[in-house]
């Protein structure tokens, strides 16, 4: 099943903003694999920030976590499917 939202990432107060908006599309498999994520079940992930990928997974890493707000994001995803 595919799944994509926006995830609110609270931010440095002294940045101005409250929250960084972390995009993702996530597809999510019924059962665990060894193609996902931690052999679990995302398979395929893409982060966006600010209209950036920050993050992309497809069946392996392309790309990295690449900021602080990608790596929160990729945790919460991460908690709530696999």
């Amino acid at each position: 099943m595919w799944l994509e939202g926006t995830i609110g990432i609270p931010e440095d107060k002294t940045a101005g903003k409250k929250y960084m908006a972390v995009h993702y599309v996530v597809k999510v498999y019924d059962e665990p694999s060894k193609f996902g994520i931690n052999n679990g079940k995302i398979s395929k992930l893409q982060l966006k920030q600010n209209g950036e990928i920050v993050a992309n997974y497809d069946r392996g890493w392309d790309i990295h976590p690449a900021t602080k707000e990608a790596e929160i994001a990729l945790c919460i995803l991460l908690n709530q499917h696999n």
